[in-house]
């Protein structure tokens, strides 16, 4: 990339610090932000270069669209990076401590520091997430697909440090290539704690709740975490990232990004930068077509529309679509609620929207708290399934902001 912007709240929790100053020279991996109060993560220098401005932008946080300080980086060609050290501590604090300045966050969406993550309490059992059930994106596909023995070696390193009795690796039924390599790389550890699980083919089986039911039948409770009854949940990318920080002093400076949609000309899984703007991806994947009308940030089901390209790659960003009109709702008209429980019966943390969407237009937000929307992942199938058109996902996320 020419330029860098590094958002400084890219993740969940507090924003990290700025540790630079303009028209300074840093260098790849180079610490730009430490980490402000837990929980909270650390960011680098994707690159070379020379500190342009430190400023508010527009980037691609954990929840959506969202303004952010950030440090923007001319790069200067020259990838110079600083001396890699691999040495990883003996004890389990400082092990934490060196992931939160790594950098590392979960990289399959929603970007949970993962110091803090594995911090948690005692835990049974480790879920190491390659169920990527949305549409476009396959990223974790492809990850798996050629990093596998890496994948494995990570997901032992946070079984260690959580000191869990076993993990179990879930691969979607559709990715065989993925499930091949996996299996061979989970057989060559012979470790007694891994287990390779395959799970259904079914939007949104990759959703922490709904893979943890699926694979242990345990029930996450309303308002509670998986930690809270002993399972952590982590994505293939953040264990992988974990192994390249710990082999060779690697920050999480990179993600593999899926540039596709009927509106590229050449679709494709790209490792990128973190901090390069979609425009350079774009033109790397051969540009757009002629009948390109959104682009669009995440996967078909979940993501969000962005107003223009300028828009930096953020650790949270795992896809972008530049789609045509036959790939977006271009029929917007909306009709009264008909209360045909469609939307109840597609819902995956069973909630009841359409009592949801009252309790929203009536500024109930008692209500709201007392029908579960907490509890929403956001995960659109409501939207889907309603005859009369009606935005509920996004009404739900306006409940949730404010």
């Amino acid at each position: 990339p020419t330029r860098l912007v590094l958002g400084l709240h890219q993740h969940r929790g507090a924003p990290a610090r700025p540790l630079v100053a303009v028209g300074e020279r840093v260098l790849k991996g180079q610490l730009i932000g430490a980490p402000g109060e837990p929980p909270s993560a650390a960011v680098h220098a994707s690159t070379s270069g020379r500190v342009r401005s430190i400023e508010e932008c527009s980037i691609q946080g954990s929840e959506g669209l969202e303004r952010s300080l950030a440090v923007v980086i001319e790069t200067d060609g020259k990838d110079e990076g600083l001396s890699a050290e691999s040495n990883w501590p003996t004890d389990r604090a400082s092990r934490v401590e060196r992931i939160r300045l790594g950098g590392i966050v979960g990289l399959g969406g929603a970007a949970f520091p993962t110091a803090d993550k594995l911090s948690a309490g005692a835990c049974k059992t480790l879920i190491v997430n390659g169920a990527e059930c949305e549409p476009y994106i396959s990223c974790d596909d492809m990850l798996m697909r050629e990093s596998a023995a890496e994948i494995v070696a990570g997901a032992l390193l946070m079984t260690e440090l959580l000191a869990a009795r076993q993990c179990i690796i879930a691969v979607e039924r559709d990715k065989l290539r993925a499930m091949q390599a996996m299996a061979a790389a989970t057989q060559a550890a012979n470790d007694p704690r891994l287990k390779l699980a395959e799970v259904p083919t079914i939007y949104p089986a990759g959703g922490e709740r709904q893979l943890v039911e699926m694979l242990t039948t345990d029930e996450v409770p309303s308002g509670r975490y998986p930690s809270d009854i002993g399972y952590v949940c982590q994505n293939v990318g953040t264990a992988f990232a974990l192994h390249r920080m710990v082999t060779a002093g690697e920050p999480l400076i990179s993600r593999v990004v899926t540039v596709t949609g009927g509106g590229i000309r050449r679709p494709q899984n790209v490792e990128t930068p973190i901090g390069t703007p979609i425009s350079e991806l774009i033109a790397l994947c051969g540009g757009y077509t002629d009948d390109v009308v959104r682009l669009i940030a995440g996967g078909s089901m979940m993501g969000y529309a962005l107003p223009d390209d300028d828009i930096p790659i953020g650790k949270a960003s795992n896809c972008i679509i530049a789609a045509t009109a036959i790939e977006v709702r271009t029929d917007a008209a909306e009709w009264p609620c008909i209360r045909c429980g469609d939307c109840s019966a597609a819902c995956p943390p069973r909630l009841l929207p359409q009592e949801l969407l009252i309790a929203a237009h009536a500024d109930g937000f008692a209500t709201l708290e007392r029908f579960g929307l907490d509890d929403c992942i956001e995960c659109g199938c409501c939207d889907v399934a309603c005859p009369s058109q009606i935005a509920l996902t996004e009404t739900f996320r306006a409940c949730d902001v404010a």
